[in-house]
């Protein structure tokens, strides 16, 4: 069977697919990678062969436009005004952007690239002719290749936020190129999607209202180095920190609070081990002696002997943590994050701290009381052994196999559907 995945610009997006992608591999079924040129490198590096044909709208020009809106929606929480959402400035006010003239100039432009990227991506699935697309939130270009080739086409969340949320974020991007009008597929929207993998136990499970295909989370974390003595316990309580690889780009510099997060730490009586971007740790400058700074240290190891995990509330973070059984904090900066660390609160492995309120004394705090509950820790450990007896990739790979034999439309759905019920009955 050929399978097509098509991802977005940013390599976190899709790092919860590389897993199913070796699977598929691995069980002798050819993969391609629909992706932009700035993703070759990373898609090569993870075993798979890109196809870097798309183009669109830059990740964090999209991120940043989406907080423009919350902002004018009066959804907006912070007491800061988001970015500029083309050139990333800090704006003093929303006045500071025009979206009149956003509308006359910079979409029309995002929409002729995304065009370009999708009529290249229907050209070279009409050469390969996959028989099943896999394409995360972002990546239009996914379902729309589907649709024109009549073959089924299954979307990969990344973590616990849906396609059907009831206010906000948003997850799915609009179609600005008009592209799915321009082949007759109709419009693009969370309704047209039938099928998605979704890699969240049952307490964290996000609103969709597609066929639900569960999976496993296997982390994928990328490369990178991580010291010896990762794969020894601790000699005592570890807390590891984590940041966004790009979060001061979308949220702007009041989101840069990792120094307040080591001062805040830095008197517990714990090791604490912060893996970060070089840029991030140029930044810290010195740190306390409790502190280790690891340059992009792969999480996995990192929080395999951890007893706490503070990050920034990023999907990658909090799934990775989810499957180590690992308590959370999370201190976040936009919608998305916020609601990734609402939802691990409300399972009861960790707390959500929004980005203005994490204070010094409230960060120390959290992660004291993080750390002297057990009922976190179980918790956090029930979620992990929930996640381990979900099915694995391999699993997946033989029912994606039935779902393109059997194509795409309702009648395929109704069968998934009966296929979740049955397996839920047996598990």
């Amino acid at each position: 069977m050929r399978v097509l995945f098509s991802v977005s610009p940013w390599p976190t997006h899709y790092a919860s697919m590389v897993p199913l992608s070796w699977a598929l591999q691995a069980s002798g079924h050819e993969v391609r990678v629909l992706c932009a040129p700035s993703q070759t490198g990373p898609v090569t590096r993870a075993g798979l062969q890109p196809v870097p044909v798309l183009d669109g709208m830059d990740v964090a020009v999209h991120n940043r436009m989406s907080y423009v809106r919350e902002a004018l929606r009066g959804d907006w929480p912070y007491p800061w005004p988001p970015l500029h959402p083309v050139t990333g400035a800090v704006m003093d006010s929303l006045d500071d952007f025009d979206l009149a003239q956003y509308r006359r100039t910079a979409e029309p432009e995002y929409a002729r690239r995304a065009a370009q990227g999708h009529d290249r991506a229907v050209r070279f699935a009409r050469r390969w002719r996959p028989e099943l697309v896999v394409h995360d939130p972002v990546s239009t270009e996914g379902q729309l290749v589907a649709h024109v080739l009549g073959v089924p086409a299954v979307l990969a969340l990344w973590g616990p936020v849906g396609t059907h949320e009831a206010h906000g974020p948003e997850l799915i991007p609009e179609d600005l190129s008009r592209s799915f009008e321009r082949y007759g597929c109709g419009p693009f929207g969370a309704d047209s999607i039938e099928y998605v993998i979704d890699p969240c136990p049952e307490a964290l499970e996000p609103p969709v209202q597609a066929c639900r295909l569960p999976v496993r989370f296997i982390p994928y974390n990328g490369g990178g180095l991580a010291p010896d003595w990762l794969d020894q316990p601790a000699r005592g309580v570890r807390v590891a920190v984590t940041w966004s690889t790009a979060l001061t780009s979308m949220s702007g510099p009041d989101s840069f609070i990792l120094p307040r997060i080591v001062t805040a730490l830095a008197d517990l009586d714990a090791e604490v081990v912060l893996t970060a971007t070089r840029d991030d740790v140029a930044a810290l400058g010195a740190v306390p002696p409790s502190v280790r700074v690891l340059e992009r240290c792969p999480l996995g190891p990192l929080l395999a002997h951890s007893d706490l995990v503070l990050h920034h509330g990023g999907a990658g973070s909090a799934m990775t943590a989810l499957a180590a059984g690992v308590p959370q904090l999370a201190v976040t900066f936009a919608a998305e994050q916020a609601r990734i660390a609402e939802r691990v609160q409300e399972a009861g492995a960790g707390r959500h701290l929004p980005g203005h309120l994490a204070s010094r004394e409230a960060i120390r705090s959290a992660a004291e009381a993080l750390l002297s509950r057990p009922d976190y820790r179980r918790t956090a450990w029930q979620l992990s052994e929930d996640n381990l007896r979900r099915p694995s990739p391999v699993r997946l790979v033989d029912r994606l196999v039935r779902l393109a034999r059997g194509g795409p439309g309702p009648a395929a759905a109704q069968r998934c559907l009966a296929t979740n019920s049955r397996m839920e009955a047996v598990m």
